[in-house]
């Protein structure tokens, strides 16, 4: 092993906006909030996943499945309950952009970005 991951770091126009919005999907906390960058992960002491947004004010968001701007990353998150899963997102800002995927549904936070939610 050369090293361990440390953060995924996800390019935004509003950091504390997509920061908020992944943390009440996740579970998670906002840990650390500067002018260009925020982090999410456990709180102080937890272990688990650390997501960071930065400041990206011309990063157009993804056009996905359009190719004209990729979605150059997604998220998946596992969950127990689609259906209610998604009613949660949905309230959150998120959009549903593709259902027809059987046990995965693809959706646009905020700001653009796909992410799936995955159920088995």
């Amino acid at each position: 092993m050369i090293g361990r991951l440390g953060t995924v770091v996800l390019d935004c126009p509003d950091p504390r906006a997509a920061a908020d919005f992944y943390a009440a999907v996740l579970g998670l906390e906002v840990i650390g909030v500067e002018p260009d960058w925020v982090d999410i992960g456990p709180a102080p002491g937890g272990d688990g996943p650390r997501l960071s947004f930065q400041l990206a004010p011309d990063n157009p968001a993804p056009t996905w499945p359009d190719p004209t701007v990729p979605q150059q990353l997604h998220l998946d998150i596992a969950v127990d309950d689609i259906a209610v899963a998604q009613e949660k997102v949905l309230a959150l800002g998120a959009r549903l952009v593709s259902d027809d995927h059987g046990t995965w549904r693809v959706y646009a936070d905020p700001a653009g970005h796909p992410f799936c939610l995955t159920f088995e």
